[in-house]
């Protein structure tokens, strides 16, 4: 078998390259630049973006499996930047894999596809596609993964998507640099009351589900053409959560806090400012973000544990005593 990991030197991707390796498979990385990963036996980096039809073409040849782990995610920016990898990048491959007769296209998709600013607690898969998004990037994740999904209803290629929620883990660089950054400059507030429970997966097992919805995954199989909620199977407090990383960080913990509405309004008022002046960079809070702090949204996996057998490699314990180096090395460098 020969895989292709698109973005396979980011933080998932990586991960998922390492594990397939240590099952004795070959990997192409497909990525921009040169993946930390290059120096793992049976690996080899094909340069390019998913928005250059040409090289994605090329890179899909002689593949048998597609992991598509490539994507811009944030909450802030352009659409058309959002749209033009997530969406175009998606179809590039699609497309690639149907001409070059590719068995098997496992997709990162994001539980953001059905967030709707309401709590959501132990919500399954008949929760819906939101019909209305407050960033970009939920958007353009919900539209690609309905042409995945759709890609396996055509006929021969096998298509599943996956749903991994607040992935963290070493060598994280999104979620976790932010979190310890904002903690140091004392820029981190609780929004709410503190009660509201979450999902989290921890990067390992994140990469391990989308090996095992890989193994067996044909265009008839129980699991071909869905998307699956990926996570721990505890749901946690996302503030106790975040206080338990400061605390393995040796950094302060949350203390002050802003109310709900306090937060959306400002999130408000700094997404006008920002198109406004066109100014670079990110709000500091947005709509999109104050709901996410706020509200409660944890998944079930019990269907992706029915349909192909998902199952965590690394408890939660481990997962949190495998990332205190790294939360320590960020909090002497953010």
């Amino acid at each position: 078998m020969s895989n292709l990991v698109t973005g396979g030197g980011g933080f998932l991707g990586r991960h998922l390259v390492e594990q397939l390796v240590a099952q004795g498979e070959s990997v192409r990385v497909f990525c921009r630049s040169e993946p930390g990963c290059l120096g793992l036996d049976n690996v080899t980096w094909f340069a390019g973006d998913v928005q250059d039809a040409r090289a994605v073409a090329e890179a899909c040849h002689d593949i048998t499996t597609i992991y598509h782990c490539a994507s811009l995610a944030g909450i802030w920016g352009k659409w058309s930047l959002y749209e033009n990898t997530n969406v175009h990048g998606t179809r590039n491959l699609l497309e690639a894999a149907t001409q070059s007769q590719v068995a098997r296209f496992v997709y990162t998709s994001s539980p953001s596809v059905v967030f709707d600013g309401h709590d959501m607690i132990d919500a399954d898969e008949s929760q819906p596609l939101a019909r209305s998004f407050l960033c970009h990037y939920p958007r353009s994740k919900a539209i690609a993964e309905t042409d995945v999904l759709d890609a396996n209803r055509a006929g021969t290629l096998a298509t599943v998507a996956l749903r991994p929620h607040l992935i963290w883990g070493p060598r994280d660089n999104h979620l976790l640099p932010r979190l310890i950054r904002r903690a140091r400059h004392g820029r981190l507030r609780q929004i709410g009351d503190g009660q509201n429970v979450i999902s989290t997966t921890y990067v390992e097992n994140a990469a391990a589900a989308h090996i095992q919805a890989a193994n067996q995954l044909e265009p008839d199989a129980t699991h071909a053409g869905k998307a699956y909620f990926i996570n721990e199977p505890e749901s946690v407090k996302l503030w106790d959560w975040i206080n338990s990383l400061l605390e393995l960080a040796e950094l302060p913990t949350v203390t002050r806090s802003i109310s709900t509405r306090n937060a959306r309004r400002l999130g408000t008022a700094l997404e006008m400012l920002w198109r406004t002046l066109m100014l670079t960079g990110e709000p500091p809070m947005t709509r999109f973000l104050a709901e996410q702090l706020a509200t409660s949204h944890s998944f079930t996996i019990q269907a992706a544990q029915r349909d192909f057998g998902y199952q965590p490699i690394i408890d939660v314990d481990e997962g949190l005593r495998r990332v205190t180096p790294h939360l320590k090395q960020l909090a002497q460098v953010s």
